[in-house]
Order: structure tokens, then sequence, then C-alpha cells
């Protein structure tokens, strides 16, 4: 799958206490660093106006509002796919949804403009303490593995050498996003294992072919003491559940956030 569409603020539980891991805020993002991931995709950089840091949690979200041409508000909420830091910085990974008004507004910006955010949000996010872990995605659902995985490997003592699986599905070679990225961080730490599969894949590609689930039978080899993280389409994150609950697995070693 190529894409995975924009949550919408209607579609999510409104966030409780327990959910608003960072302060919550309302602030100006201004765009810094616009990268084309793929032509329907983009790779986009912000930084927030009037402070020198923004707090939030590997695997939170934002909330984005603007207005239409007629007035109409429209709000969205995208997760973060950069990790925590010490900057006031964050990106998004995301695609154009066909008739999606938000979608392409962010991908239209330029250098420099600005748009309306709130948060942080959200609970999908690691639980200690860290197991041997398999994170699985489809399309831009990776952007809160991006986040988990640069959090967990800036320090040592965070990932104490628990083994971390990203198993990465996509249509095409040319859908994968962040590639060359993850190969380095898997070429640079032996704990972590970075699985890209083809679902529509080319004769000479050398990875693994076919969907996501078809192949963590085969990572998790039996065991029950892993955690697992998926985010991307609902048939997709039902079909690991069902999977990973039919291998003997306790509901809540099993984390998920759908797009919609």
């Amino acid at each position: 799958m190529t894409r995975v569409r924009q949550r919408t603020a209607s579609e999510r539980t409104p966030p409780s206490s327990k959910q608003l891991m960072s302060p919550f805020q309302t602030f100006a993002a201004r765009l810094v660093r616009p990268v084309s991931l793929s032509a329907q995709t983009r790779h986009l950089e912000f930084e927030i106006s009037g402070t020198t840091r923004f707090g939030f949690v590997a695997g939170q979200w934002l909330s984005f509002k603007t207005n239409k041409p007629d007035g109409e508000e429209i709000t969205r909420a995208y997760s973060i796919a950069s990790p925590p830091g010490e900057d006031s910085r964050f990106a998004l990974c995301l695609n154009r949804v066909q008739d999606g008004f938000m979608s392409n507004y962010l991908c239209d910006m330029k250098a420099g403009d600005e748009i309306s955010c709130q948060g942080p949000f959200g609970d999908f996010i690691l639980r200690p303490p860290l197991r041997d872990t398999v994170f699985i995605a489809t399309g831009t659902g990776i952007a809160p593995f991006r986040s988990m995985l640069h959090w967990l490997l800036d320090d040592s003592v965070r990932h104490q050498d628990k083994q971390l699986w990203l198993l990465f599905g996509n249509r095409t070679e040319v859908d994968i996003y962040y590639h060359e990225e993850f190969l380095a961080l898997a070429a640079r730490h032996p704990n972590v294992h970075y699985l890209p599969t083809l679902s529509r894949s080319a004769p000479e590609w050398g990875g693994l072919r076919g969907y996501v689930q078809e192949h963590v039978p085969a990572i998790v080899q039996g065991r029950t003491d892993m955690h697992a993280y998926i985010c991307g389409l609902d048939k997709m994150i039902k079909a690991n559940r069902e999977l990973l609950k039919g291998l003997g697995w306790d509901r809540k070693s099993i984390l998920y956030e759908k797009y919609d």
C-alpha cells in the first residue's frame, strides 16, 4: 500500500489527561524544510515560533488547523516523524489525499509559511520496561516509528541492546520512505533489524516480498515476551493483531495506532 490517509480529529477519541504526556499547547509552526519522498509524499520539517524547545514523547501526534477559502475551519491530526530533541523543531511524513484539503495544503506549503498547531497528544508511546520489540508499519504509518527509533538509538542506555525489528511494508521500492536512513541505522546498531517488504516488487528486488503479517511469525519465532507496535490502516492492524493473539500474545503487549 502506498498511502495512509490522514486522520481527522473527529476520527479520534478526544485526548484525556492521561494522554497528554507533555503539556498541551497551541503554537505557530513555520515550515523550515520540505522534502519530497515520492510523487505524493512529503517530509516536512517545522520550527515552532517563539520558543527554544518543544517537548513531546516519541510516538505522539499534533493537530493542525487552518481555514478553507470559504472560511470553514479544518483540523487534522498527524503523527510526529522526528525524535524529541533540545530544539523547537519537529517533522511530519504525509501524503496527498485526493480531495483532502489539509494534506494538500500542507504539501503545498513553502519554506517560511506558518500554520497553527495544538498538542502534543496521544498515548501510542513506548511502554516501560523496554522489551525486544517489533515495529510494524505500512506507508506513512512509519512516522511514529522513525521518532521512536531515533530517540531510542540516540542513547545506548535507552535501548539497552534490546533486539528491535522494523518491518516496513509498501507496494514498490520507490514507496519505501527513509530507506537509506533505516539501512544506515541498522548498519550502526547490531540490535536493529530493518526488514522492508514489498507486495508488488520488481523481479530484481532482493528483500522480503508480500505483506507484513506474512513475516511476523519468522520474527517472533514462538516468543510471547516481546512488544509489538503497529501503525497503518485498519485492515493491516487487524491482520497483525489477530495473528499475534493467535500465537499466544497478551493483548496488552500489542499496541497500535490506526490511520483511517
